[in-house]
């Protein structure tokens, strides 16, 4: 057998044996569509703006309440609570008008209620966002209908951040404006399609069965079981640490689905001592890595990284690249070994030791036996250890909220030199956008010097969609709405 199939079989194991039990019959076309979410946290209500969410509690929240803004099946900006809006004063505010919607209590919606909810959001210290929210002077309520978000800086990008569920608005009670209302809370809520003021005059019809959807938040081994025996019609939340438990349950093909995920997926490094003291032997190890073999291991739509930004964004330059990416495989670790040389050398001949620090799950396995076998081939020795211990390398797998060069060299940048961390901070600071732009740029050239993060991919994000889920869409920002999975509007 693969030894890489050892572990996910060892965890499925006690599941398929109950699996041979369940029926094998295809779920009908006009049943409650089930979900099972990858991971933990059941939303408690009345729920709390710019709470950080699990993936269960924000796809619970962007079903039941929604920013300003919300994506759409493609991970585009749409309307949610405005309508419509305009950005003036070169992205320094953003006006938007409020929809004419309700509350789940049947209250419209106000501005009043809008704009404290949104500041209660930005407020929150417990927001993942808030470091990037920092522009934003003021939220005031220009109209019953009418809202401006005043900032000291321009900023262009701000809409994907507004469309984040942890920026999502609960309406009093804690019931949101939709697109779905809960028709039963509990560990497995129950929701239903939220009626919308605006399509029609008349009363609502009785929504179609095959319109609720119901929210399990469960392991992965679970969720891929529920959905292999035809008890769900959709997986979300998988990540590479999951992804080979996919191929041990023998989930058909059409149903696999990978996202085009942007965000960082590499490694950090956490503790500058020893070997990786210096610049030129934290770049032996980022020499030594083959990512093409690396991303095959997995899935071979997984798309290899090289470079921080995966692409200009809104720095001056295209991304900075690293000198010896111009060698092969075999320069480059030739090069790499000749400085573990040179350490023995002056440190009695020792091999260099390394941890890394990874989740657990037989994807992380998998990664960790081959970045020990690379690095071994420049005679580095590594070892795999928790996320949550002392550590020399650290895995990031990040999804980017919103499309700036900023994210992505502010969380590589976890440690790094402190003038990269200046320079990163002015660029923060700055009320121009073109030497914003340059400062970007400045600090990822110092970046890729200094070594302070490895790129190895982009990040790995998997769904099982069953057929009838007809309306989801791949994107890169791995968010599937679930207002969108059956039509194109809901």
């Amino acid at each position: 057998m693969d030894r890489y199939r050892v572990e996910p079989m060892r965890r499925l194991a006690p599941l398929l044996m109950l699996a041979a039990l369940a029926g094998c019959d295809r779920r009908p076309d006009d049943v409650p569509v089930v979900v099972s979410a990858i991971g933990f946290g059941v939303p408690r209500l009345p729920m709390r703006p710019g709470d950080a969410l699990p993936l269960p509690a924000a796809l619970f929240t962007a079903s039941t309440a929604q920013g300003l803004v919300r994506f759409d099946a493609s991970g585009q900006v749409e309307p949610g609570l405005a309508e419509r809006w305009i950005v003036i004063d070169e992205g320094r505010s953003y006006i938007f008008r409020l929809a004419d919607a309700e509350w789940a209590n049947g209250d419209r919606v106000t501005a009043r209620e809008v704009v404290a909810g949104l500041k209660r959001a930005i407020a929150n210290p417990r927001n993942p966002l808030r470091p990037h929210l920092t522009a934003i002077d003021e939220v005031v309520e220009m109209t019953p209908l009418v809202i401006e978000v005043r900032l000291s800086r321009p900023r262009p990008d701000l809409l994907p951040l507004f469309a984040q569920p942890e920026l999502a608005i609960p309406g009093p009670r804690g019931g949101g404006s939709g697109p779905f209302r809960i028709e039963r809370a509990g560990n497995a809520p129950r929701l239903r399609p939220g009626y919308d003021p605006t399509a029609a005059d008349d009363a609502p019809e009785a929504p179609d069965a095959a319109e609720f959807v119901q929210i399990h938040a469960e392991r992965p081994a679970y969720a891929i079981l529920r959905f292999r025996e035809r008890q769900s019609d959709y997986v979300t939340g998988g990540t590479f640490a999951d992804w080979p438990l996919v191929d041990a349950a023998d989930v058909s093909p059409p149903n696999r689905r990978l996202d085009p995920a942007r965000g960082l997926f590499g490694l950090s490094v956490a503790r500058r001592q020893g070997f990786l003291a210096a610049a030129d032997r934290r770049e032996a190890v980022a020499m030594a890595i083959d990512r093409n073999a690396l991303t095959r291991d997995f899935a071979p739509d997984w798309t290899p990284a090289e470079t921080v930004l995966p692409d200009q964004l809104d720095s001056v330059t295209q991304p900075a690249r690293a000198p010896w990416l111009a060698f092969d495989l075999d320069a480059r670790r030739a090069a790499a070994q000749v400085r573990v040389t040179e350490w023995r050398a002056a440190n009695g001949g020792t091999a260099p030791e390394l941890t890394i620090a990874m989740p657990a799950g037989p994807g992380a396995s998998r990664l960790a036996a081959r970045l020990t076998a690379d690095l071994a081939s420049i005679g580095i020795l590594a070892r795999r250890v928790a996320p949550g211990t002392r550590a020399d390398l650290r895995l990031v797998d990040l999804i980017a909220p919103y499309d700036s060069a900023r994210w992505y060299l502010r969380m590589a940048c976890q440690p790094c030199a402190q003038p990269i961390a200046d320079t990163l901070e002015r660029a923060r600071e700055s009320g121009n956008l073109i030497e914003r732009s340059r400062l970007l740029a400045e600090a990822d050239v110092a970046l890729v010097q200094d070594v302070a993060f490895i790129p190895l991919a982009q990040p790995l994000r998997w769904s099982l969609v069953a057929l009838r889920l007809r309306e989801w869409r791949a994107n890169a920002r791995a968010w599937h709405p679930l207002n969108h999975l059956r039509r194109e509007t809901n």
